[in-house]
């Protein structure tokens, strides 16, 4: 493992060829603290993400290590997060120029999100296949 790559360790849900359903933990900072049964902000969830597996025996309820490359992360604050913002900040600044109260611009700020996500509902499929997870051999 390099420094662009970022690790997981999960167990093996299911097997179906080079196609394997790992189920991870999650957990944020505060989940891992020492007070966190006293604390209501401790969070720990699991996920089942798909990886690829290439020339590994792998079966059900198998310890393995799921790499991402790092850009992947990058590139998914960018869709989720950077982008949105944006195009909300554009708007408002559109909208105050054109001298528009502040609740319309706000509305419409808001508004301008509903394409965007429904472009990436749509796109989901191609943006996913650059979302890869392989198995560690």
């Amino acid at each position: 493992m390099n420094r662009t790559t970022v690790s997981h360790t999960g167990i093996a849900e299911s097997v179906n060829g080079e196609k394997v359903k790992v189920r991870i933990t999650s957990v944020s900072a505060c989940a891992s603290c020492h007070a966190q049964g006293a604390c209501s902000a401790a969070d720990q969830q699991d996920k089942i993400i798909d990886a690829i597996n290439k020339g590994r025996t792998i079966q059900s309820g198998d310890w393995v290590t799921v790499l991402a490359k790092e850009s992947a992360g990058m590139r998914a604050v960018l869709l989720g997060y950077l982008l949105p913002f944006v195009f909300v900040l554009a708007t408002l600044i559109v909208c105050h120029i054109m001298g528009l109260s502040e609740g319309i611009s706000g509305l419409f700020a808001l508004a301008v999100l509903v394409p965007y996500y429904f472009v990436l509902y749509l796109t989901r499929n191609r943006i996913q296949k650059s979302f890869l997870f392989e198995i560690q051999q």
